[in-house]
């Protein structure tokens, strides 16, 4: 028996790769499918089943191409209505791997369809349950992404008879297997580790505490952020279908020179910086966002961008094929190119720069105008919650672009987040929108702090 954990931290995303005497399952595939092809290969197996835990809203899985190549049986929970063909499984249903048998659990809450998928081994002992969007570790998959069809009260009400009628029911050493990580907006507040067991959720997690109904709506349907506007574009591409990744890579991934690039510009096109940030504040070009691939990427480009914006993409040399894949893991297929020779390409030809200043933590502690100027954190806030620095005003970065019009754009400002990756996309955008005294506090709270202490 073979079970890995395949993690995208671009999409704090989890997907599983199950093998049993040549006969292998993938959980919630991401949507390039070349990792799994590869991996079949390596270990001569034969792809039997692609099980899906929901219609994914933050990211467009690969489960079409991937049963298209394979020849593999897309597996669904009940009341699962594609535009394309799948097994829609009844609760309870089972299915034989090799040695294994994996077993439906029907759990709507998150979404109607949501279903967790229970492994058990040749010997009929449950080893595993992989548990989509339906339980992480420290959180639930939050409710709200119906989109009008259910209210949120709805589905949190029927998270809370899934929990508590079958995942609870499992044995404490059941080990889960959840479909996100820290990071993910598909929850409020997931914890750090990748996985846990249902006895230590039991213990830990707070909708597994024994509460009311009425409780646990209150608690889960509360306190919830807008979901990204991305999100119901993904779920309905993961519902009906949606275009072959090679096709859209080969389209999107075009050279183009600096005129070229320029003119793009100039027809109403967006440009996406993917470079990391110390090198993006070095120098840039004017009105373009900074979103590292050092970072979670992915997550932010759909947070943040227009899922019908047209890109331009400015990337490290070699790195312009990955910045294209990555947005089209989360839908984003409206790419004109990349600019060729990168950054350094467009300096040379003498076209409009721009660059960002960034100031130490010792020096921002230290700095003499602190009662002239004023400090945004654009953590999340509970981060900030937790501890900020005096007199700092919480913009969240989801939120920023919204409430640019309460910032003065003569007023001198200081942005950090947690270590410097957030702030500096922050720092794209307010230059962007016209800010020009504006200053990045290199190594964000987790300096500063150390400074005051």
């Amino acid at each position: 028996m073979i079970i890995e954990q395949l993690y995208t931290n671009c999409l704090a995303e989890a997907a599983y790769y199950i093998e049993s005497d040549g006969e292998a399952a993938i959980i919630d595939p991401i949507r390039e499918t070349t990792p799994y092809l590869q991996k079949l290969q390596t270990k001569n197996s034969k792809l039997k089943y692609v099980f899906e835990t929901h219609f994914h809203a933050d990211f467009v899985s690969g489960h079409i191409d991937l049963a298209n190549k394979t020849g593999a049986t897309i597996v669904f929970g009940p009341l699962a209505d594609t535009g394309y063909k799948i097994h829609s499984a009844k609760d309870g249903e089972s299915f034989k791997l090799g040695k294994l048998t994996i077993k439906v659990l029907h759990t709507p809450g998150h979404t109607p369809e949501s279903s967790c998928y229970l492994l058990t081994d040749e010997h009929g002992k449950d080893q595993c349950i992989f548990t989509g969007d339906t339980l992480f570790v420290g959180d639930v998959g939050r409710p709200d992404l119906l989109d009008g069809i259910m209210t949120k009260e709805e589905l949190s009400g029927k998270m809370y008879e899934s929990l508590n009628t079958k995942l609870k029911k499992l044995a404490d050493d059941v080990i889960v297997y959840p479909a996100h990580g820290p990071g993910s907006a598909c929850g409020k507040n997931i914890g750090k580790e990748t996985w846990s067991t249902i006895g230590q959720q039991k213990k830990s997690n707070y909708a597994l505490q024994d509460m009311s109904k009425e409780k646990f709506i209150e608690l889960v349907a509360g306190g919830l952020s807008a979901p990204p506007a991305y999100f119901f574009k993904d779920a309905f591409l993961n519902k009906n279908g949606y275009d072959n990744i090679d096709q859209v890579l080969e389209q999107n991934t075009k050279a183009l020179s600096p005129d070229e690039f320029q003119k793009e510009i100039h027809q109403g096109a967006f440009v996406l910086d993917t470079r990391d940030p110390e090198n993006f504040e070095t120098g840039f070009i004017p009105g373009s966002m900074n979103i590292g691939l050092s970072g979670q990427y992915a997550i932010w480009a759909g947070t943040l961008l227009d899922i019908k914006q047209t890109l331009l993409i400015v990337a490290e040399a070699g790195k312009e094929a990955e910045s294209i894949l990555r947005l089209a893991r989360v839908g984003y297929e409206n790419v004109k190119g990349y600019l060729s020779g990168g950054f350094p390409a467009w300096k040379q030809k003498g076209n409009p720069v721009e660059t960002l200043p960034s100031i130490s933590p010792e020096k921002f502690v230290n700095r003499s105008d602190a009662n002239q100027t004023q400090v945004i954190d654009v953590r999340k806030p509970s981060e900030y919650n937790d501890g900020h620095v005096e007199g700092a005003k919480n913009m969240e970065l989801a939120e920023l672009d919204k409430k640019l019009t309460t910032l003065d754009k003569n007023q001198t400002y200081y942005v950090h987040c947690a270590g410097g990756y957030r702030s500096m996309i922050a720092m794209s955008i307010l230059k962007a929108r016209g800010f020009n005294s504006i200053f990045n506090v290199n190594g964000g709270y987790a300096k500063i702090k150390a400074c005051l202490l």
